[in-house]
């Protein structure tokens, strides 16, 4: 009995020695790049990655929907001007 007991102790501690608890998010890595979040804090962090990219996406959006306006006024194209406009009313805050 003692020799199954001290078999199961050191099989115990082994496997605790091997667990490790992962990172919440990977912090080294800009919000575009992470795919993996761990635990309330990772959560946390994901959420605010993903607030951050969408933030991110409508300025792109916005910016595109600007340079395209000018470059349809230029062009004196007023089809075109009214849909970049439009879109700089959607995308724009």
């Amino acid at each position: 009995m003692n020799k199954s007991l001290v078999v199961i102790l050191a099989v115990s501690l082994l496997s605790a020695c091997k667990a490790t608890v992962p990172e919440p998010y990977q912090k080294d890595r800009e919000p575009e790049s992470r795919t993996e979040y761990s635990g309330v804090e990772g959560l946390a962090q994901q959420q605010q990655d993903q607030n951050y990219l969408m933030r991110k996406e409508l300025q792109d959006k916005c910016d595109d929907a600007k340079v395209n306006l000018a470059i349809a006024k230029s062009d004196k194209t007023t089809k075109a001007i009214k849909k970049h406009q439009r879109e700089i009313k959607d995308y724009c805050i």
